[in-house]
């Protein structure tokens, strides 16, 4: 009998060791699931992506420097017309003219190699154009304006000294959109064409650096 009661009172004590446990393993699903999961309230931003205008037709004025083969640099300008095909080629046309001067020339040589001091070179091409990278660029941290960077060719003609000559230029150039209807255009092309003028027939290679202002309708 009194190993009974002995036994009694060992059984009564494990149980109420394992109870309070079983208890607490329930109470926590319970507290947990009693929990409200925080939501992060993020302000969302309305950015608005830079639109390449639709219009298809281009014209703009530009200006720049010219860098005549054996004549030195002058300064240059033009008007240009150009006519989008799809969003990544476009054809322009270009007329121009700059100034030429045999000054250097006039200082070894009598008289010079022009019967005038300073001439007029113009000229007038047709290429076509392909936009490699088109994107944009930011301007701070809220303003992002669209803009393509291209590369161009074409052949056309140039005028000097009664001479008027083919023309081959090729160049690169990169256009950022100011507006909806308005760009930004600098352009830097290499013109291509033979010039007999101080006594041999040779191809010259003629550099062109310009900036100006595009209109789109």
């Amino acid at each position: 009998m009194r190993h009974f009661s002995k036994l009694s009172s060992l059984l009564a004590c494990a149980l109420g060791l394992l109870l309070p446990s079983a208890h607490a393993a329930d109470a926590a699903p319970a507290a947990a699931g009693s929990q409200q999961v925080i939501v992060p309230e993020v302000d969302r931003r309305d950015v608005k992506p830079p639109r390449i205008p639709s219009n298809d037709f281009e014209v703009g004025l530009f200006g720049g420097t010219y860098a005549t083969q054996n004549f030195g640099a002058s300064a240059v300008g033009g008007l240009r017309l150009g006519y989008h095909i799809t969003e990544d080629f476009f054809v322009e046309g270009v007329y121009a003219q700059t100034k030429v001067s045999d000054e250097s020339f006039r200082q070894i040589l009598p008289g010079g190699v022009f019967a005038e001091e300073t001439q007029t070179l113009k000229y007038y091409n047709l290429s076509i154009g392909y936009n490699i990278l088109p994107g944009e660029i930011f301007l701070g941290s809220k303003r992002a304006k669209a803009s393509a960077v291209y590369v161009i060719g074409g052949v056309g003609s140039t005028s000097l000294l009664e001479q008027k000559r083919q023309t081959f230029n090729v160049g690169v150039g990169v256009r950022v959109f100011l507006a909806d209807w308005a760009a930004l255009q600098v352009d830097m092309r290499d013109h291509i064409f033979s010039l007999d003028v101080l006594g041999k027939r040779q191809s010259t290679q003629n550099l062109e650096l310009t900036a100006g202002v595009t209109f789109f309708f």
